[in-house]
């Protein structure tokens, strides 16, 4: 199976490489098209048009966004909706003008409510208020699941999204402030273990429950999505409601990932929780029987997919 000439759109942050990586691993496309954001502003629309006339993919794998950490969105609410916004209406517009109906947009867990029932379901969407922290965000891949809707219902096209959960692994970003829970714990533990600290403290009761999934088991799901055959999509979907959830279906407390990254690490001394700092949301967790009655399910165990991260994070040149 080849999939002919594939761009993605964010093929140097961790989800794109990861869908890189699988492609040319599997040898699932004759050519793989890139470009670094340096030579070509997704959010200009004229350049994104050219940019996929002169290419002509036969699929667009849409893994280009602003992403950042709770700080970065409060500080930079306008961005971060403006951004992704004009980079997925600019790729999907400019797609359809120029004939090219395939199309895998991939979004994010945060799509949906903040009291979502649990597990949420794809059918929890627009059904109450979003998390304010990331609300622009959100709202932004929103519209892209909208977008790619609208396009199919009214042209015929085949625009299929896909929300991953919390993800992890290799390409991660280990920024001390703006990393998210497990890079960020793989960093501390790391850090104290060199240092021969005697404990870590990590904000919270450690109650809190969470749902991963390794970053190269998505990319595996997000082709198992694009192989599918345009009817079984469509007989599995609903035309407004038409994304497709990705997560483990497993999730863990908070507590229990600090000990098993604390384990792989091999950082021997107390965990401390401090319970004087906010929890935030008790549970998140993705019903993912939509894409397990497709025929794919996670298969990295968490503690697999830790020990493997943490090797990368050897590896790298972030210490």
């Amino acid at each position: 199976m080849s999939f002919g000439n594939v761009y993605i759109a964010g093929h140097s942050g961790m989800v794109g490489s990861a869908i890189n990586r699988y492609i040319k691993k599997n040898n699932l496309a004759t050519n793989i098209i890139i470009s670094h954001s340096a030579n070509l502003d997704l959010t200009n629309q004229e350049k994104t048009f050219e940019f996929l006339k002169n290419n002509k993919p036969d699929h667009i794998i849409v893994a280009a966004a602003k992403v950042g950490g709770i700080h970065a969105n409060n500080t930079f609410p306008a961005e971060f909706i403006y951004k992704n916004i004009m980079i997925e209406a600019n790729i999907i517009n400019s797609a359809h003008i120029l004939g090219i109906n395939n199309i895998l947009f991939l979004g994010s867990s945060c799509i949906y409510p903040k009291y979502s029932s649990q597990p949420i379901k794809e059918s929890e969407l627009l059904t109450g208020k979003l998390e304010p922290t990331n609300e622009p965000y959100a709202i932004a891949k929103i519209a892209g699941i909208k977008l790619c809707e609208s396009y199919n219902r009214q042209y015929g096209t085949d625009y299929r999204s896909i929300m991953p959960t919390n993800l992890y692994g290799p390409g991660d970003n280990y920024h001390p402030e703006n990393s998210h829970v497990v890079p960020a714990l793989i960093g501390r533990f790391h850090d104290a273990k060199i240092n021969n600290l005697d404990e870590v403290s990590i904000w919270g009761s450690g109650k809190p429950k969470r749902e991963f999934l390794y970053v190269d088991d998505l990319a595996e799901a997000c082709i198992h999505v694009m192989a599918l055959k345009k009817e079984i999509y469509k007989n599995n979907t609903d035309d407004m409601l038409s994304h497709i959830n990705a997560g483990s279906g497993e999730d863990v407390s908070i507590k229990d990932l600090a000990i098993l990254i604390a384990n792989v690490v091999g950082f021997s001394g107390r965990i401390v929780f401090d319970s004087s700092k906010p929890d935030g949301t008790l549970r998140k967790l993705m019903d993912v029987s939509r894409l397990d009655n497709l025929g794919w399910s996670a298969s990295t165990t968490l503690n697999e997919g830790l020990d493997k991260t943490y090797k990368y994070f050897l590896q790298s040149s972030v210490k």
